[in-house]
């Protein structure tokens, strides 16, 4: 059998163009190559299929190979797909966003979340005069370039200066961010976080009982002071710019955005992943008055270049946003994502309850994207655990690296999950009370952030 682990490190740094996306991140037994996808499943090299939750790093919300979604873009390649000067379809999809997103006046597209989110810091940067960045320590990813990956472990081959500009604060805690505003009295140039995780910013961290049933905390008596707004407070005291970054919330909180479910107007925001269904696509949308440094009409301004992509406004890519935008709203994509993850995460706590594990396996996050966290006898955090549980699901047909619900997933879905999981956790509880070793086949997973191999 050819080993595609090594032969994929042979000819690409790391074995991915993703590093979640690395064989050390799943366990031993997992695809080694991925063939396809279609809906909710994917087929490796062999022709077997597994039900997919990781559903293209979380970037395919309406399921695989969607024949809408397919059709508009190759509509788009036979136009050309990229031409000398802006398309049609470029200024539609413009329009699309600005009209979509509240808080969006003006937009560059890319094609990957690093560049969207590099250009957000580099506006910033030109419109303030200033140096410094915030970033949410809590929140995983956010570019591969220097302002960021300095920050991290991993930060061989980037400058010792970018790391001294980036500064980290703790998401929900309003105090780690303004002793930083304090030190750095106006020097602050942005900061950048993700609206939400598995934790949201209400005041404990996770949404209660009285948003309305359209999943907008419209009711919530602390719409206008939830930690993003306390945020943006800080913010406007030292005219410093607050950036979303919603790659992952992005049309799947709501189709206007996570920012539009928690009542706030960011100065700007990134979007990514999702808005295209798969396809290549990410953006930075804000306010005209930042947007515009980068923009070539001011007679007698100073210039900032600050985006420029020759595919950036792929044809392609373009008219599979506008479709992907068309479906949302046809089929209710949003309602369908929720109320999925809602009723497969009460299916997920029976069996939990079943095997009585509730203290050693915990989902965390809300229904509309989740995850699950393992835990040893001593009720710690424990990679082999998640290795084990990962390693059983995908002996049932199931790779589930975390829980991203797409309109593809149905009952049917639901049915399969359960199984798996059924007979996933009484392997999971054998090993609780015995020795680990003797179930986990190969090797652990492991951080996808770590100084060495």
């Amino acid at each position: 059998m050819t080993n595609y682990n090594k032969l994929l490190q042979k000819y690409i740094p790391g074995g991915a163009h993703t590093y979640s996306r690395g064989f050390d991140q799943f366990p031993s037994n997992a695809p080694q190559i991925l063939l396809k996808g279609k809906g909710a499943y994917i087929w490796d090299n062999n022709g077997k299929k597994y039900l997919d939750y990781g559903m293209g790093l979380r970037g395919v919300t309406l399921g695989y190979s969607n024949k809408n979604v397919n059709r508009a873009a190759y509509k788009e390649i036979l136009k050309g797909n990229s031409l000398t000067r802006p398309s049609l379809t470029e200024f539609k999809a413009a329009k699309e966003i600005v009209d979509l997103i509240p808080s969006a006046e003006m937009v560059k597209f890319t094609k990957n979340g690093s560049s969207a989110t590099t250009a957000a810091v580099k506006i910033a940067r030109a419109y303030t005069g200033k140096d410094f960045i915030c970033v949410a320590k809590e929140h995983p990813f956010f570019s591969y370039d220097d302002w960021f990956i300095s920050s991290t472990v991993m930060n061989k081959g980037t400058t010792k200066m970018s790391k001294k500009l980036t500064l980290s604060f703790n998401y929900g805690d309003i105090k780690s961010l303004d002793i930083l505003f304090k030190k750095y009295k106006n020097k602050i140039a942005a900061v950048i976080l993700e609206p939400a995780t598995t934790v949201t910013p209400c005041l404990n961290g996770n949404l209660c009982e009285s948003y309305s049933n359209d999943k907008i905390c419209a009711k919530c008596p602390n719409n206008k002071n939830n930690f993003l707004h306390q945020v943006q407070k800080i913010c406007q005291k030292q005219k410093s710019l607050l950036i979303l970054d919603e790659m992952i919330t992005g049309f799947r909180w709501h189709l206007k955005g996570a920012q539009f479910f928690f009542n706030i107007k960011p100065d700007l925001s990134t979007f990514g992943k999702a808005m295209a269904n798969g396809f290549s696509v990410a953006a930075v949308v804000g306010k005209k008055k930042f947007m515009s440094v980068g923009s070539i009409n001011k007679k007698g301004k100073e210039r900032s270049f600050i985006l420029s992509t020759t595919n950036g406004a792929e044809m392609s890519g373009l008219g599979a946003f506008l479709e992907t935008v068309k479906f949302y709203k046809q089929k209710k994509v949003i309602n369908h994502l929720w109320n999925f993850g809602k009723k497969l995460k009460e299916k997920m706590r029976d069996i939990i309850r079943k095997h009585n594990l509730q203290d050693f396996f915990l989902l965390d996050g809300e229904d509309v994207y989740f995850n699950y966290i393992t835990k040893n006898e001593k009720y710690e955090n424990c990679l082999k655990m998640r290795t084990l549980f990962n390693q059983e699901m995908i002996k049932n047909g199931v790779l589930i690296p975390w829980i991203s619900p797409s309109f593809s997933h149905g009952d049917k879905e639901i049915s399969i999950t359960i199984k798996a999981m059924d007979e996933a956790l009484q392997i999971y509880k054998l090993a609780l009370i015995g020795n680990k070793n003797k179930y986990i086949q190969g090797h652990i997973i492991r951080p996808v952030f770590r100084k060495y191999n």
